[in-house]
C-alpha cells in the first residue's frame, strides 16, 4: 500500500464516522420532536399563575399560541 491508498482511505474512514454522526444526531432530534409535550388549554384558569386582568385580546392570542402569528385585534383606520 501506498502513501496515497493509506490518505484516500483514512479520509473515507473520517467521511463515514462524520455522517454517522450526522444520521444519529437527526435520529435523536426525531425523537425528541415525537416526545409527548403537554400543551395547557388556553384561558387563565388554566394558568398557572394567572394575570390580574384578562381580555378579549389576551384570550385570542392565549389560543392561537403556537402559532407564528397572533391575530390583529386592532381599531381600522379611516384609511381602510
Amino acid at each position: 500500500m501506498n502513501v496515497q491508498q493509506v490518505r484516500t482511505g483514512a479520509l473515507i474512514g473520517v467521511a463515514i464516522a462524520i455522517l454517522a454522526g450526522a444520521a444519529k444526531m437527526s435520529a435523536e432530534r426525531r425523537r425528541a420532536r415525537r416526545a409527548f409535550q403537554p400543551v395547557r388549554d388556553a384561558g387563565p384558569e388554566n394558568m398557572a399563575h394567572p394575570p390580574a386582568d384578562w381580555d378579549d385580546v389576551d384570550q385570542t392570542a392565549d389560543e392561537s399560541f403556537p402559532a407564528s402569528d397572533p391575530p390583529c385585534h386592532c381599531r381600522r383606520s379611516r384609511y381602510d
